[in-house]
C-alpha cells in the first residue's frame, strides 16, 4: 500500500511539474499562477501547495529537473571514435533541438532569462554547457585538430554565451523551427577559426565522401544540408562531419585526452 501511496505522489509531482514546465515556456514566470498550474494539470490548488511549498519551488524544480537529463546527453556524445569537433556540432544539434521543442529546457531557458523577477536562486544552466565544451575543444586540441592559440575553456565560455544568445534570437526572430537550419550556417562561420588547417602539402589522413553531398564538384558544394524554418528532419547521426570535411581539411581522426 505504501509503495502504491509512493507512486501515485510521484505520478503527481510530474504532472505538475510538466503543466508548470508548458506555462513557464509559453507564459512565462509572472504570467503564470498556481491556479494555471492546477487546471493545467487536472489537480487541486492543494494538491500543488502540498507537493512543492510556492511557486518559487515549482520553478526551481523544473529547472533542477532538466538538469536531470544532462548526464544523458553528454554521455551520448562520447563516443571516442567520433572526432571531438564533431561532437561538439552535434551535441549543439541536440541542445538546440531540445531548446525548440522540449518543454522542461525551454521552460528552465525561460526561466533562467527572468531570473531576477523570482524569489530564488535558481542553478546556473551554463557550468554544465561550458564544462562538456572545454572537455571537447581540449580532446581536439589534444589531436591537433585545433587552430593554434584556441585556448579551450575560454573558447568554451565565448561559444556557449553565443549560442544560447543566437539561439534566443533566432526563435525570437523566426520561431523555434529555424534553430537547426541557423544553427548548420552559425557552425559555418565558427568552425573555420577553431579548426587547424595543414600546412601547405600536407595530405589528410583520411576522407569522407559518405558524409559529402554526392554530386557535383565538392568543393563548391554547401558544407551543411541547410534546413528551412518548416523542416523537421533530424540532424544526422555525424551531425558536424559535413560542416568539416573537404578537400584540403585535416585529419578529424579522434585522439581523446581527458587531462
Amino acid at each position: 500500500m505504501h509503495e502504491i501511496l509512493q507512486e501515485r505522489a510521484r505520478a503527481t509531482r510530474r504532472s505538475l511539474l510538466e503543466a508548470a514546465a508548458c506555462l513557464f515556456a509559453q507564459q512565462g514566470y509572472a504570467g503564470t499562477s498556481v491556479n494555471d498550474i492546477s487546471a493545467r494539470s487536472g489537480r487541486t490548488s492543494g494538491s500543488v501547495y502540498f507537493h512543492y511549498a510556492s511557486k518559487e519551488g515549482i520553478a526551481l524544480a523544473v529547472v533542477q529537473d532538466g538538469f536531470a537529463a544532462w548526464p544523458g546527453l553528454v554521455t551520448r556524445y562520447g563516443d571516442q571514435s567520433v572526432p571531438p569537433l564533431e561532437r561538439l556540432v552535434a551535441l549543439s544539434h541536440e541542445i538546440a533541438r531540445a531548446l525548440a521543442e522540449d518543454s522542461l529546457t525551454r521552460a528552465g531557458a525561460r526561466l533562467w532569462a527572468e531570473r531576477h523577477t523570482i524569489n530564488v536562486d535558481l542553478p546556473d544552466p551554463f557550468v554544465l554547457w561550458t564544462t562538456a565544451a572545454t572537455r571537447l575543444l581540449a580532446q581536439a586540441r589534444a589531436g591537433g585538430h585545433l587552430a593554434a592559440g584556441v585556448r579551450p575553456a575560454p573558447t568554451a565560455r565565448t561559444l556557449v554565451r553565443a549560442f544560447f544568445g543566437f539561439c534566443t534570437l533566432t526563435e525570437a526572430l523566426e520561431g523555434p523551427a529555424a534553430l537547426t537550419g541557423r544553427l548548420s550556417e552559425w557552425w559555418q562561420l565558427i568552425l573555420p577559426s577553431l579548426r587547424h588547417e595543414p600546412r601547405p602539402g600536407q595530405t589528410p589522413a583520411r576522407s569522407s565522401p559518405d558524409i559529402r553531398p554526392s554530386c557535383g564538384d565538392p568543393s563548391t558544394e554547401p558544407l551543411v544540408p541547410l534546413q528551412t524554418a518548416g523542416d523537421k528532419a533530424d540532424p544526422p547521426a555525424h551531425a558536424g562531419a559535413w560542416l568539416m570535411e573537404r578537400p584540403g581539411s585535416p585529419p578529424l581522426t579522434a585522439h581523446v585526452d581527458h587531462s
